[in-house]
C-alpha cells in the first residue's frame, strides 16, 4: 500500500504536466445600432451567424489564456491575433485589404470599414527558456475562427416634417435603418440661404426651431455631407418641407441679418 502511495506522489507532477492550457478567444463589441440605442454582446468561436453590425464599432479583444499550472506553464507566451477583412463587391474602394496583426493577450480595436471580417488566434507556450515550445493553440488540425461583418452604409432622409410636438414626424433625422455611417455634418437653410441650424451626430436631429420657435410653415433645405464604412460618400442636398400648422412666421430668420450658427 505504501508503494502505491509513493508512486502516486511521483506520478502527480507528471499528470498534472499534461493537463494543456485553455484559450478562449472572445470578442467583445460596443456599438450605436440604428435606433440609436448603444448595443453590446460577445461572439466567440463557437458563434454562428451573427447579425451584421453597424460603423463604427468598438471591439475588446480577449485571448482568455488558462494556465494549469504556473510553474510548468510561465509567462512566456507569444499571441498572434490576424484580423482580415473581406470587402463586398459593392465597397468603392480597392478590395483588397492588409490584415491586422497584434500581439497581446488582450486589446481593443475600432472598426470603422464595411465588410467580413474573420480574426484567427494563435498562441505559443514556452518554456522557462523561451527556446522549446510546450503547446500549441489551436491544436494541429484545428481551425477556430472569430467571424463578424459590419454592414455597407445606407442614408436617407424624409421629405418633410411636422413639428408639432404631437410625437410623430416632429424631428428631421436620417430614415430609421441607416447603417454604417462613420463621419456625417448636416445642415438645414432658409430659402435665403441663412444657417438655422446644423449637427455632428447621425443620430442628431433638428426639432424645427430656431431662437427656440418653430418656424413658419414652408420650404428650407437639408445640405448632408457624410461617408459610410464602405467608401461610399454622401452628398445629399434636398428640399425639406415644413407642416406644423401654426403658421406663426416666428424664427424663420428673416432674408436679412448674420449667418446663424451651428447646434442653435
Amino acid at each position: 500500500m505504501k508503494r502505491l502511495i509513493s508512486l502516486f506522489i511521483v506520478l502527480m507532477p507528471l499528470l498534472a504536466w499534461a493537463q494543456a492550457p485553455t484559450v478562449n478567444p472572445t470578442a467583445t463589441y460596443y456599438m450605436t445600432n440604428e435606433n440609436g440605442e448603444e448595443e453590446t454582446d460577445v461572439i466567440d468561436t463557437d458563434t454562428k451567424d451573427t447579425k451584421p453590425l453597424n460603423a463604427p464599432v468598438h471591439f475588446v479583444f480577449k485571448s482568455n489564456i488558462e494556465r494549469p499550472l504556473p510553474d510548468g506553464y510561465n509567462d512566456n507566451v507569444h499571441c498572434i491575433w490576424t484580423i482580415k477583412n473581406t470587402r463586398s463587391t459593392n465597397d468603392t474602394r480597392d478590395t483588397e485589404t492588409t490584415p491586422i496583426v497584434r500581439n497581446q493577450e488582450e486589446f481593443e480595436l475600432d472598426f470603422h470599414d464595411s465588410g467580413s471580417y474573420v480574426v484567427t488566434l494563435r498562441v505559443i507556450f514556452y518554456d522557462e527558456s523561451g527556446q522549446d515550445i510546450l503547446y500549441e493553440y489551436p491544436e494541429e488540425g484545428e481551425s477556430k475562427t472569430i467571424n463578424f461583418s459590419i454592414s455597407e452604409s445606407k442614408l436617407e432622409f424624409p421629405n418633410g416634417i411636422s413639428p408639432n410636438e404631437d410625437g410623430k414626424n416632429d424631428e428631421l433625422k436620417p430614415k430609421d435603418g441607416f447603417k454604417s455611417i462613420v463621419s456625417f455634418h448636416a445642415a438645414v437653410f432658409n430659402r435665403w440661404g441663412k444657417k438655422l441650424y446644423s449637427w455632428d451626430d447621425v443620430n442628431g436631429s433638428w426639432n424645427g426651431k430656431y431662437n427656440g420657435k418653430v418656424v413658419k410653415d414652408g420650404v428650407y433645405f437639408l445640405v448632408v455631407s457624410a461617408k459610410g464604412g464602405d467608401g461610399i460618400d454622401y452628398n445629399i442636398k434636398k428640399a425639406i418641407n415644413v407642416i406644423s400648422g401654426f403658421n406663426n412666421g416666428e424664427g424663420e430668420g428673416g432674408s436679412e441679418g448674420s449667418e446663424g450658427s451651428g447646434n442653435e
